[in-house]
C-alpha cells in the first residue's frame, strides 16, 4: 500500500515538473520574441483597402470604387463608357420614336406616304432594327456597371498581393543547333522564378 502512494506521489512529482519546464520555455519564447529588434509590424494593403468597401462604393455611385483604391485614371473611363452607351441608347430611342410614328402614319391612313418616304414593310424593319438595338445597348449599358463594380472589388483584393522581387522576366537572343533542322536563330522567352 505504502509503495502505491510513493509511485503516485513520483508521477504526479515528475508530470508537475514537465509542466513547469513547458510553461517556462513558452515564457522564454515570448521573452526573446519581445526584445527581437528586427519584428516589424506591416500595415497590410488588405486593412487599408476593403474589398467590400470598394464594391459597395462602386454599386452606389459608379466610379467611387476606383477612386476608393487611388486608381483615379480608371474614373474618367468609367464615365467615358456610361457617356457612350446613354449616347446610343438615346440615338436609337429617338430613331425607334421617328419611325414607329411614321409606321402609325401608315397604317391609320393608307393614302398617305411617310415623311421619310419609306414603304410600310421598309417601316416595320427599320422599328424593329432600332428598338434592337436600343434593348441591346441597354444590356451593355448594364453590364458596363456591373464590369466596373467587379473591377474595383477585384482591385481592392489585389492591392494586398505581393510580387515576387525574384520573378524576372526577359528576352535573350537564340541560337540553337539541331541534327534535324540545322542552325537557328531568334528570340527567347525567360522566365526565372
Amino acid at each position: 500500500m505504502k509503495l502505491r502512494i510513493a509511485l503516485v506521489l513520483v508521477i504526479t512529482i515528475i508530470s508537475s515538473y514537465t509542466c513547469w519546464s513547458q510553461l517556462d520555455s513558452l515564457r522564454v519564447q515570448r521573452d526573446t520574441l519581445k526584445r527581437q529588434p528586427n519584428v516589424v509590424d506591416i500595415d497590410t494593403y488588405a486593412a487599408r483597402f476593403n474589398p467590400r468597401k470598394a464594391l459597395m462604393y462602386s454599386a452606389v455611385l459608379p466610379g467611387m470604387g476606383q477612386a476608393y483604391n487611388k486608381k483615379y485614371w480608371k474614373v474618367p473611363i468609367v464615365y467615358g463608357g456610361f457617356f457612350i452607351f446613354g449616347y446610343l441608347i438615346n440615338f436609337y430611342q429617338d430613331e425607334y420614336v421617328r419611325y414607329k410614328n411614321e409606321l402609325f402614319l401608315i397604317i391609320n391612313d393608307p393614302t398617305q406616304t411617310a415623311p421619310s418616304g419609306l414603304p410600310e414593310d421598309q417601316l416595320r424593319t427599320v422599328v424593329d432594327r432600332a428598338k434592337r438595338e436600343r434593348d441591346f445597348y441597354i444590356i451593355l449599358g448594364g453590364a458596363w456597371y456591373l464590369l466596373q463594380i467587379v473591377d474595383a472589388h477585384v482591385d481592392a483584393h489585389l492591392k494586398e498581393f505581393d510580387v515576387n522581387p525574384q520573378l524576372k522576366i526577359s528576352l535573350e537572343p537564340m541560337m540553337e543547333q539541331s541534327p534535324i533542322f540545322g542552325r537557328s536563330q531568334g528570340v527567347s522567352l525567360i522566365i526565372k522564378f
